[in-house]
């Protein structure tokens, strides 16, 4: 296969699958090459995958041509499953529908949904996802199902094998078959006679094999996902039952999933867990086993090593066993507590046993687990890879086993080395750091995979995969953990399925011996903000551009190679193609709204690494820098000279129309390159300052109205015609405050632009000015201090601290609610959350006000930062859209009229791209309040 049939299958594929969905060139091509594992391979060819017929033709011009294949959907994927160095076929943001029964009962999705999104669409249920890995919020049900995951309250009786009804799946000749439905069955028979047969006869023969039945029994009686799955040719007389079930844990070698239908599980409403400490790691193993009998849902444990990861400072050289329990009724939790105490009696902890089933509480413990690998990862030695193996014991061995994997790790030399999971299920993680860069450091980590081996396999008849797939971490030893017979019959399933092995080369079967110590992936340090990470993909499920250019994820990947580049000599050319490749999708498309923090278990702003490239393109001196400079010198000019434009903007709209400004505006911009802004009829009038009449009250608040604020009012189509200064002004006023003002406000800023357009210095210095004023504003700090714009206050948060900072929710909880009398109205509402609601931790005190002011509210789902970004939806508008692109039909759906939000500039973002206009909840507080008394 020679690159001619590679250029051919190319030019054939573009004649039904867009250009924007077909990547071949350098930085897409490593970008989407990487995933959460310690293997690279880069693809040829990249396509991101949107329907059914699409994936069918790919399939067919695969074989046509004999190219391979593999499929990917979220790469969280830990053993090397989900990259390539052929083409690389991406089922993720296009394959998100899904049906859900009318009890819950059981739910029909595309591989492109998040288990975490599952969870929430079966919420309303009482119903939740069975298989529960620690990336369930990231990993999506494609790789989910594809690898067998189950995860920490999910043992071998509800992973995805045990809980799938049927599978629509896409063969490597390009059929469809949808095992739960009866004609689809039938045509396959009928075109498919020998596949059938062949199946059946894999079915009888392994049958006949008492001692290879029982075999396959005591392997699967524990987590396994060694190898191909041959539990269904046992369990199932249908082979279509068969052949949907051998797709769990496939790993993408035998077909495409798109689309799986399985049963839900209870999710039983009280809960409550403990950390329970030991000062002994067999000890807190023998206890496990113990509570193996009890009504434990779920036991993990966490060495020494991963308590230390998270800064646990309960005591040195303990082992904690977080451990759940859940019952139908509170005097059933009550009950399954005592029972468990009891059992933990006789055992020696470290602490007391303490069960709380306070949400917040134990929310966090878990939060803590599933961050265990990045965490620990977050710590090793800079430059080095993160590494973790995944291995399970039958529980009555596991006491002895776990301490025997512990000396064996000390043994190899790694001493920072830990081990943690699901101790309940017999199934421990190691995590390991390890360089690469010499011979012997490759030789001293293949020392330990034949020591694990021996262990797990020869010693204690154990897995060496349970949970995170064969991938090529274990390709080599299928053989060895299965025996030949079992070996072979997966062969031959394989050549059923996929005769020329076209579909993920290199996964669970691999010819190379060595394949596992091969083309690992190198993680050089670029930055200080993100060398900690291990690229686990976490924080894509909040990264706005994932999908759309590069996610945060990616933006690390491609600045590490860079560097990696800048490093070696003759490679400048190279480099400096990255680096162009990398100015929109990298740096123009990333909003630094710092939301990929959120689900960082290391709290890595990706943000900020933008923000030093921008800098870096703006040195002191620089065209660039003295423009910001002259604009945060003389921002009182700015604004006065901006509201006149909004005002012959407005006058415009007014005489012309929406639709003819609209195509003159798009015009203009389109003639300048993109330089000119765009302009839409969300475009807010100007806002001209006057002064308003005051009271001396004995309730006094300082009002920082934001700069944005203090020149834009409202947009035409705004149901409001007051601008919010005004409207902020009545609300306090109404509820009994004296508004004071910051001396010369209009020119005072927090600094959040020149922050985000890499001028740190400028920004600082403008929130020095504003802390000034604030301070001698609120009496050294006496007031409270209210800014009307929540990204404002936040910057705000960071750099001023000798005041008391609120944003509009906050002030009106905290302040208000005892001096207004709430009446609801009967309209429906869509709220925005922005993102620094959320990084303040405010999101559910928004929902909560809202739900004052009416019954009706709508938080989109689907939804997170707007993509406005300050300015980006005027110079990106077309990252704005993709942010929002799941917003106007729930809006349209729901009947909503108005929206609320607290920040100006993404409510003209939302009004735009909604089609219903966007304002100020303070404006719904003042329209659904009246004073206590009158």
């Amino acid at each position: 296969m020679g690159n001619s049939d590679y250029v051919s299958f190319l030019k054939e594929i573009a004649r039904f699958i867009p250009d924007n969905r077909i990547y071949t060139d350098d930085l897409r091509r490593l970008a989407w090459g990487t995933d959460a594992g310690f293997y690279r391979l880069v693809p040829k060819i990249v396509v991101r995958s949107d329907n059914e017929q699409e994936i069918s033709q790919i399939l067919l011009l695969s074989g046509k041509y004999h190219i391979p294949l593999t499929f990917r959907a979220a790469g969280t994927s830990l053993s090397g499953q989900s990259i390539s160095d052929s083409v690389l076929v991406v089922a993720g943001k296009n394959w998100e529908s899904y049906s859900v029964s009318s009890t819950g009962g059981q739910i029909t999705l595309q591989p492109g949904l998040t288990g975490g999104r599952v969870n929430e669409i079966l919420k309303p249920y009482g119903r939740k996802f069975a298989p529960d890995p620690a990336s369930v919020k990231s990993a999506m049900v494609g790789g989910i199902v594809a690898n067998n995951a189950s995860g920490m309250n999910c043992g071998t009786h509800a992973n995805s094998d045990k809980v799938m009804l049927s599978a629509r799946i896409i063969l490597s000749d390009g059929t469809i078959l949808d095992t739960g439905n009866k004609e689809s069955r039938l045509d396959f028979i009928r075109s498919h006679p020998e596949f059938i047969q062949k199946i059946e006869s894999v079915r009888d023969r392994i049958r006949k094999d008492s001692e290879l039945v029982s075999r396959i029994r005591r392997k699967y009686s524990i987590k396994n996902v060694v190898g191909l799955n041959l539990f269904p040719f046992i369990e199932y007389d249908d082979p279509f039952d068969i052949i949907a079930h051998s797709i769990v844990g496939s790993e993408g070698t035998l077909a495409f999933l798109s689309e799986v239908t399985m049963k839900t599980e209870e999710d039983l409403p009280y809960k409550a867990s403990a950390m329970v400490y030991f000062s002994d790691i067999r000890e807190a193993c023998k206890a496990v086993v113990a509570m193996k009998k009890a009504p434990v849902v779920s036991a993990e444990m966490l060495d020494k090593k991963s308590l230390q990861s998270v800064n646990d400072t309960t005591g040195e050289g303990l082992t904690a066993i977080l451990t759940e329990t859940k019952g139908h009724t509170r005097e059933e939790l009550v009950d399954n507590i005592h029972k468990i105490e009891d059992i933990l009696s006789s055992f020696n902890t470290f602490t007391p046993v303490h069960f709380t089933d306070k949400e917040n509480e134990y929310a966090s413990y878990w939060a803590i687990r599933s961050g265990i690998f990045p965490s620990v990862g977050g710590t090793r030695r800079p430059g080095t890879t993160c590494l973790i193996e995944d291995v399970a014991f039958h529980i009555e061995d596991l006491p002895q086993a776990t301490f025997e994997l512990q000396q064996l790790l000390e043994k190899n030399g790694y001493h920072d080395a830990c081990i943690y999971g699901h101790a309940l299920e017999g199934n421990f993680h190691f995590i390991i750091n390890q360089a690469f860069d010499t011979d012997e450091e490759v030789a001293r980590y293949e020392q330990l995979m034949n020591d694990v081996i021996a262990l797990v396999v020869d010693k204690y008849d154990g897995s060496l995969k349970a949970e995170h797939g064969t991938g090529r971490n274990m390709a080599p030893f299928v053989k060895y953990e299965w025996g030949e017979t079992a070996y072979q019959y997966m062969r031959e399933i394989k050549e059923i399925f996929d005769s020329e092995y076209r579909l993920n080369p290199g996964v669970i079967f691999n010819d190379d011996p060595k394949c596992h110590l091969k083309n690992f992936k190198p993680l050089p340090l670029t930055n200080g903000h993100i060398d900690k990470c291990i690229e686990c993909g976490f924080c894509e499920v909040n990264c706005l551009s994932c999908g759309f250019t590069l996610s945060s994820r990616q933006r690390i990947v491609i600045r590490r190679e860079i560097s990696r580049l800048s490093r070696l000599p003759g490679k400048e050319k190279q480099m400096e193609l990255l680096e162009k490749q990398y100015k929109y999708p990298g740096n123009q498309t990333c909003a630094g709204d710092g939301l990929c923090s959120m689900s960082c278990p290391m709290g890595i702003n990706v943000g900020d690494l933008t923000h030093d490239i921008r800098q870096s393109h703006l040195p002191k001196g620089s065209l660039g820098y003295k423009a910001g400079d002259f604009a945060a010198r003389h921002l009182s000019g700015i604004e006065s000279a901006l509201r006149p434009v909004l005002s012959v903007a407005n006058t415009a709209h007014s005489l012309l129309g929406s639709k003819a400004m609209v195509s003159l505006t798009r015009g203009l911009r389109y003639l300048s390159g993109s330089k000119i802004p765009l302009w839409t009829p969300a475009m807010p009038k100007a806002r001209y300052p006057h002064k308003t009449a005051q009271k001396n009250k004995p309730l006094k608040v300082v009002y920082f109205p934001s700069c944005i604020n203090q020149t834009m009012g409202v947009s035409q189509h705004s149901p409001e015609s007051t601008p919010l200064i005004d409207k902020t002004i009545h609300l306090l006023q109404k509820a009994g405050y004296e508004v004071i003002f910051p001396t010369h406000m209009e020119r005072l800023c927090c600094g959040t632009i020149w922050e985000s357009k890499g001028m740190p210095d400028i920004a600082d210095r403008k929130s020095a000015e504003l802390e000034a004023a604030l301070y001698e504003a609120s009496n050294k700090g006496l007031y409270p201090v209210l800014c009307d714009q929540s990204p404002c206050l936040y910057r705000m948060r960071h750099t001023i601290k000798k005041i008391k900072l609120y944003e509009p929710v906050e002030f009106i909880n905290t302040f208000l609610l005892d001096k207004l009398v709430f009446k609801k109205i009967d309209e429906p509402i869509a709220i925005h959350i922005t993102c620094s609601m959320r990084k303040m931790g405010l999101d559910k005190q928004l929902i909560e006000l809202a739900g004052r002011c009416t019954s009706k509210v709508l938080v989109p789902e689907g939804v997170g930062c707007c993509g406005f970004a300050g300015d980006k939806g005027f110079t990106q508008p077309e990252l704005n859209a993709y942010a929002l692109r799941k917003l106007r039909p729930q809006i349209e759906k729901a009947g909503i009229k108005t929206g609320y939000s607290n920040s100006r500039t993404c409510e003209i973002g939302l009004e735009t791209n909604s089609g219903i206009p966007y304002i100020s909840i303070i404006y719904l507080v003042d329209k659904c309040t009246t004073p206590v008394g009158q």
